[in-house]
This record gives C-alpha cells, sequence and structure tokens, in this order.
C-alpha cells in the first residue's frame, strides 16, 4: 500500500529515510527552510519555517498517513533547543490535529541524553529520564508533549549517530588522540543507517497491524567504552595513541542502553555493533587508503 510521509526537518537523517521509504514505493515530503538540499532525492519539497506555522493555519502542512519529527537546534544553547523540540513539536501537532484526516502515527526522534546515568547503569524505555542539562530536559519535554497528545505517537530515542560525514571521531584518533582508559565512560552508538532502518521499519510494523509503544531505544547492540572505541579505530588506522583526549563536561554522561524493545519488533539491525559500522565508514570514507599512502 502506497502511504504518504511527511518528513519534518528534512536533513541528514530524513533525506536518507526518504530515499529508502520512496524505493519501497511510497510519497515521501520534505519539509524545512532551506529545500535546496532536497533537489534531486526524489523527495517532495516544502520550505515552511516551523515558527510561523501558527500563522499560515491548518493547511500549512499537508495530510499524511506517517509524520516524522526529526528537526535539529540551530544550535547548543537553551532558546534553540526549546525552539526546535518542545515549541515546534506543540505547533506541529496543533496543526495535525486540525486534520479532516489525522496521521496514523507521529514519530519523534529524540535522544537518549534524557537519561543521565553516569555509573555504566543499564538504562531502557522504562527507565525515568533524569538528565540534569537543559537539552535533556528539554528533549523530554517535548517527547512528553507527543506522548500525551491525544494523536499516536512513538518517541525514538537514538544515542550517538555516526556515519558518512558524521566522522568526529575518526579524525580525533587519526590524529592520536584518545579517551582514557578511567574513568570508565561508557558510549552508546548508532549508525545513521540504523537510525533511517529503524523509523522505516515501525512504520511497517504498525501497517502489519501491531501495536507500537510509545518509547524505543534507538542503540546498536553493543554499548562499549569510549576508550575502548577509539582504540579499535586505532589500530585500524594504524595510527599510535600519544595523547588522552578528555571529553567535553556535558557529554560525560555514561550508561548502557538495553535496546530489546526493538529487537522485539523483529528489526535486525544493519551494523549491530561499532565494528562494522565504522568499517563501512573507514571503508566508504577512504580513511584506509588515506592512512597507507
Amino acid at each position: 500500500m502506497k502511504l504518504t510521509v511527511l518528513i519534518i526537518g528534512c536533513g541528514d537523517i530524513g533525506i536518507n529515510l526518504g530515499r529508502e521509504l520512496l524505493e519501497e514505493g511510497h510519497q515521501v515530503i520534505g519539509l524545512r527552510r532551506n529545500v535546496e538540499a532536497l533537489k534531486g532525492t526524489g523527495i517532495k519539497p516544502l520550505k515552511l519555517d516551523l515558527n510561523d506555522l501558527e500563522e499560515a493555519g491548518p493547511k500549512s502542512l499537508p495530510q499524511a498517513d506517517y509524520v516524522v519529527y526529526t528537526v535539529s537546534a540551530d544550535r547548543f544553547e537553551e532558546s534553540a533547543y526549546q525552539s526546535a523540540y518542545p515549541e515546534g513539536l506543540k505547533r506541529v501537532l496543533s496543526v495535525l490535529e486540525q486534520h479532516k484526516t489525522p496521521p496514523r502515527r507521529v514519530f519523534f526522534v529524540s535522544s537518549t541524553s534524557v537519561h543521565g546515568q553516569q555509573e555504566g547503569e543499564v538504562v531502557n524505555e522504562e527507565t525515568p529520564p533524569d538528565s540534569t542539562s537543559f537539552s535533556g530536559t528539554l528533549m523530554c519535554e517535548a517527547e512528553q508533549a507527543l506522548i500525551n497528545h491525544s494523536l499516536p505517537g512513538t518517541v525514538i530515542r537514538f544515542s550517538g549517530i555516526y556515519g558518512p560525514g558524521r566522522d568526529r571521531l575518526i579524525h580525533q584518533v587519526a590524529e592520536g588522540r584518545v579517551a582514557a582508559i578511567t574513568p570508565v565512560v561508557y558510549s552508546n552508538r548508532i549508525h545513521r543507517g540504523d537510525c533511517t532502518g529503524i523509523i522505516a521499519h515501525l512504520i511497517r510494523y504498525q501497517e502489519s497491524g501491531e501495536t507500537l509503544a510509545d518509547i524505543y531505544l534507538g542503540s546498536d547492540c553493543e554499548p562499549v567504552t569510549m576508550h575502548n572505541v577509539m582504540m579499535w579505530l586505532a589500530e585500524q588506522l594504524k595510527v599510535e595513541a600519544t595523547e588522552t583526549m578528555q571529553s567535553p563536561l556535558r557529554r560525560r554522561t555514561s550508561k548502557r542502553c538495553d535496546n530489546q524493545r526493538l529487537l522485539s519488533t523483529g528489526y535486525q539491525f544493519r551494523f549491530p555493533s561499532y565494528r562494522e559500522g565504522y568499517a563501512q565508514v573507514l571503508k566508504e570514507g577512504g580513511f584506509l587508503e588515506l592512512n597507507k599512502a
């Protein structure tokens, strides 16, 4: 059955999700302030600033079977997060609820930053959010706005996203800088290909007649220490780690994300761990060839 999917904030994740859905024969509409990036993708562009939604009225957003809210804040500041997440999502929900035929489900792309654990604790969807940062707190506010709304909604909390073009960690290791062994800092990661795969899978899952949960943790199958990830990368790049990198203070959470709820839906990870994922990024990005040179 051909579906119409509206992707709000159609950036890196949205464009790749759109391509995947188009391959399945669906119609995809991508909303963003600057639609130049959508040229040649097959995604139908919709130029709009979410701040203008109230003035534009209920017809500003097209009818869609599914809506994916994957907006990114312009900068790491509280005002930007407030605008992008709770305020922006609430504006969208206010418009969607006025549609004659509301969407079957709204997906909100959130973050595991809502969990602020620092001692390597295992967290899952039942673990109460306890972030003390403004970013995690505002993400949690947006999540609750969707969960408490009359429209059916699902929150997907992605952990650290990496993939083509998201290779900051590789460059740090290539410079010989790795995270210290102690204190032990656990890292949870997910390849961009699995971000899009999970969203597409959950749409198919609902279409098959299954019931979706309010929240899913989108993280790969192997929580691992940041030090071990970087040492593995150093081995692949054949570089010697000579300098210890201290993570920025705001990133010093340490937890292990349990993805069993997602796995129970039948989703099979394309990149089950950082090894498969970073091997793909290293190969596609030409990092191994550069190292040989």
